[in-house]
């Protein structure tokens, strides 16, 4: 394989998170430049709900658009602020030369309520997005069903809604069951959704995170990945090792299956994401490794 065919312009994105401190976010500048070596259509960059994060969010998005000169879409969430709040922050995006969004409702903290004169889910923000300004959007789908979602129905006519405000693509959440994800694709297609619907891939860093982190969002842990990460918590080599394969078998299969573009959960580390590129025919340029 010499490398992955899409209807998408890209292949391959990679998503990031705001390092807390100076010190992480040293480390992310590293990581990027390592990242770009496997040509990304895109990286992107999360966002806190309630814009809890929304300085270290533009400080990152900065960051990588300079040491890339690669686009990033910034991840944008609407709970906890009033539609003019939002408007003006897109304004400042599209004013500072961002052009994609991931538009994302957000969760609220405890006790708290979106106000009346807020955009009450994603697909009300899409459609504020487009008033602003031509961004490209992309919002979530949810193969495993969004935790709130009435029903899987009530789940997919959400997310054409959110396409049909304008959103352009729809990224996955995570989900370890390939066929759910296959199906889940067939699903919005006959239910009239064109639009590119990307995986989201989660290689498996820290599994008791990944568990944790796996209970809040609604995403399944199925007992073999329990079973293949078992022991593996001492084992940051072997465990990178499977992470890897399993991440990559993953891909495989939806490649073969027809989706033509994947969106890879960094984690804020290269090694695993830029071995799953290597593995799949993407060759990434390798760095030269030194014993500690």
């Amino acid at each position: 394989m010499t490398g992955i065919a899409t209807d998408d312009p890209y292949s391959v994105s990679f998503e990031l998170f705001p390092p807390k401190t100076a010190a992480g976010l040293a480390q992310l500048g590293d990581t990027v430049t390592r990242l770009a070596t496997a040509a990304p259509g895109y990286f992107s960059v999360t966002y806190g709900a309630g814009g809890s994060t929304r300085d270290r969010t533009a400080h990152v998005v900065d960051m990588v658009r300079r040491r890339t000169n690669q686009p990033v879409a910034h991840h944008l969430t609407c709970v906890g602020a009033s539609r003019s709040d939002i408007d003006a922050q897109a304004r400042d995006l599209w004013t500072s030369g961002i052009r994609r969004i991931v538009a994302l409702r957000g969760d609220l903290p405890p006790g708290e309520a979106t106000p009346s004169n807020g955009y009450h889910d994603a697909a009300e923000l899409v459609a504020g997005l487009r008033r602003v300004a031509d961004f490209d959007i992309s919002v979530a789908a949810y193969p495993e069903i969004h935790p709130e979602a009435a029903s899987a129905q009530a789940d997919l006519d959400h997310l054409k809604r959110k396409l049909d405000a304008g959103a352009s693509c729809a990224i996955t959440q995570y989900a370890f069951d390939t066929d759910q994800i296959l199906r889940f694709i067939d699903r919005a297609r006959a239910a009239g959704i064109t639009a590119p619907i990307v995986p989201g891939i989660m290689p498996v860093a820290n599994f008791k995170s990944l568990k944790r982190f796996s209970a809040s969002c609604g995403a399944s842990i199925p007992d073999w990945l329990v079973t293949m990460f078992d022991g593996l918590d001492d084992a940051p080599e072997t465990r990178a090792m499977v992470a890897t394969s399993v991440a990559t078998e993953q891909c495989r299969r939806l490649i073969a299956g027809g989706v033509g573009a994947l969106h890879i959960y960094t984690l804020n580390r290269a090694e695993v994401s830029l071995a799953i590129c290597r593995a799949l025919g993407m060759t990434p340029e390798i760095r030269a490794e030194t014993a500690a």
